[in-house]
């Protein structure tokens, strides 16, 4: 064990040389080793030299150099240097923030960071020692709950790693349940499902099949002609990544009209949790599995992750599904208990014939939604999808008012995310409503989502934090974006 003192911590590091001889000890730094502790290491692992120690990775590949840092700095001075750059950043928490495209800027109640950052709550993964994890596996089978009803779906497993692995996971339970090669998967789905999808299938004998949708929204006679013998799943979101909402119903009965031999294609929905308290649940609409991403359900916007995976399907397929579930059982004395149920079906036990890769879940996310769900209740959910719903609509209707600026799908439903085509690149207009204190909104031109839009084309999206005063402010920096 460390010994602490003088307020040091001292400890025997490589207390044995490889010729028996003991090391002499030595206080452990908070910093880099001394020259000495370098040179007993490399003597223990029988080198001259760091440079011998990796002469094995070729010359080029090699710095050469120092390090080109600056001189060491108290913990004072390297505070207010950090202090100093982060304070030229503009983010969600400085201005107002009208960017979406998967991740929103969602009220979230301050005791939830109180309560996460407790010990018996800090944790990242599901627990495997039942007897001593009662409270974990207990939020986890109470957020199970709570998804599986949000969703309309008969059950939902503790959570996956975030919402593109999601569509991964069902994707792939698609494939293993029906023993079909083909996807039909709809071109309105957001970029990063789609890519990671993608990637994911890369090296199966899988085929990607979209779904065109010209005017925003997959047509349902569309998702009829694509359906072949071969059809594992039809893979479609709402609202989608314009922020519409496509029609499930029509999309899945198609699935259900459609006469093929074995076992008929899944139809997977990918939800937005928020709509979910408005609209029709994916359950509602004839959905097999139900995915998402569960970060508008108290997690920050944290850099873009991490965040959280939801995936509910119905009954039949409980054996099937990937990843962790929480199962309520009794104890030898008939008392109320959790344990992780159907591990069989897993990677550490399965090996390669297990349904998934997944081996955990997300646990300190989903242990924040939970805390979200509980606090708000059904009616806080609705009264937050109400207002996202009123107020991103009441800001459509303003921005159309504007000389040269349209929606781009203006006869198409919407939650609380649309498309406005601009008079100049979208790019253009949000550094100049940035230069006003606006986080205007996504690019669809930029990077990642280029492939689903224009270079005037700009993605809103208005969530229940956004005010009045806000809202009017964006309407003017737009114009005068324009002026």
């Amino acid at each position: 064990m460390p010994r602490r003192r003088s307020g040091a911590i001292e400890t025997d590091y490589f207390s044995t040389r490889s010729d028996g001889e003991p090391f002499a000890s030595g206080p452990m730094d908070y910093t880099s080793i001394t020259q000495d502790q370098r040179e007993r290491m490399l003597e223990a692992v029988g080198v001259g030299s760091i440079d011998q120690l990796f002469e094995a990775i070729p010359a080029e590949d090699r710095l050469g150099r120092a390090l080109d840092l600056p001189p060491a700095a108290s913990e004072l001075e390297l505070q207010r240097e950090l202090n100093s750059l982060a304070s030229k950043n503009s983010g969600a928490c400085d201005l107002p923030c009208f960017m979406g495209a998967g991740a929103y800027d969602h009220f979230i109640p301050v005791f939830i960071d109180q309560l996460i950052s407790r010990g018996e709550f800090l944790t990242a993964y599901t627990p495997y020692q039942a007897e001593a994890s009662q409270g974990s596996l207990q939020a986890f089978f109470e957020f199970q709950t709570q998804i599986a009803r949000l969703a309309g779906m008969d059950i939902a497993n503790a959570s996956l790693y975030e919402g593109a692995t999601a569509v991964c996971e069902a994707a792939t339970m698609a494939l293993n349940v029906t023993g079909k090669r083909k996807l039909l998967v709809a071109e309105t789905i957001h970029p990063d499902s789609l890519w990671t999808l993608r990637t994911h299938v890369s090296d199966l004998p899988v085929e990607l099949v979209m779904l065109p949708a010209p005017d925003g929204v997959v047509n349902a006679a569309d998702v009829r002609a694509a359906l072949e013998d071969d059809t594992a799943a039809v893979i479609v979101q709402s609202p989608n990544v314009f922020g519409l909402i496509e029609d499930w119903t029509e999309c899945f009965r198609q699935v259900d009209a459609h006469k093929a031999p074995g076992r008929a294609p899944l139809k997977v929905g990918v939800f937005n949790p928020i709509a979910c308290a408005l609209l029709k649940t994916p359950g509602a609409c004839g959905a097999d599995v139900a995915v998402g991403e569960g970060q508008p359900l108290g997690v920050p916007l944290q850099f873009g992750g991490p965040y959280l995976g939801l995936f509910a399907a119905k009954k039949e397929f409980v054996r099937r599904m990937p990843g962790r579930l929480v199962g309520e059982t009794a104890d030898a004395s008939g008392r109320r208990a959790f344990a992780l149920v159907l591990q069989t079906r897993e990677q550490h036990i399965r090996g390669a014939k297990a349904t998934s890769n997944i081996c955990t879940n997300q646990g300190l996310l989903a242990m924040r939604a939970t805390m979200h769900m509980s606090a708000l209740g059904p009616n806080g959910l609705r009264e937050v999808a109400e207002q996202c719903w009123h107020k991103a609509h009441f800001l459509a209707k303003e921005i159309e008012k504007l000389n040269g600026y349209t929606l781009k799908f203006a006869d198409k439903p919407f939650f609380h995310e649309f498309v406005v085509t601009c008079p100049k690149p979208a790019g253009e207009i949000i550094e100049s409503c940035k230069a006003k204190g606006m986080l205007a909104g996504v690019d669809l031109s930029h990077a990642r989502m280029s492939s689903i839009g224009a270079q005037n084309e700009l993605l809103i999206a208005v969530t229940e934090k956004r005010t009045r005063q806000e809202m009017d402010g964006l309407v003017s920096a737009l114009q005068e974006a324009n002026a």
